[in-house]
């Protein structure tokens, strides 16, 4: 078993899916994707990621949803999520934090920031 962490990246563009896999792996980190909310919920389910990188505007279930569901489920509840996506809006934002997001961070995005924030998240800082 690695001590690796899993990371479960939920977006529908899939250069953004490869550009974040090859960062976070080359950081050392284990990815999982998904490419549409339906799966997303299911693979976090099955899987048990460590965390949760996820798109808000998906195919078949809007990323609020799945962090909602997955919030609302005591079996997932403690997986954290980052909400990874181009809306940037105020509103935006605190519904993200409503259905219980740990982070919200906006595209286009710095990839420093979105390592720290993981590490911040996962409690590695």
């Amino acid at each position: 078993m690695s001590d690796k962490k899993r990371i479960l990246v939920v977006d529908d563009e899939v250069q953004m899916v490869e550009m974040l896999k090859l960062r976070l792996e080359a950081n050392n980190y284990d990815v999982i994707s998904a490419f549409d909310g339906e799966s997303g919920l299911d693979a976090a389910k099955k899987k048990k990621p460590d965390l949760i990188i996820l798109d808000l505007m998906l195919p078949k279930m809007d990323g609020y949803k799945v962090c909602g569901l997955l919030k609302k489920d005591p079996s997932y509840a403690e997986i954290p999520i980052i909400i990874f996506t181009a809306k940037a809006q105020a509103k935006d934002i605190n519904l993200g934090k409503e259905a219980g997001a740990e982070a919200y961070l906006t595209k286009p995005y710095e990839p420093e920031i979105l390592l720290g924030k993981i590490k911040e998240v996962l409690g590695e800082a």
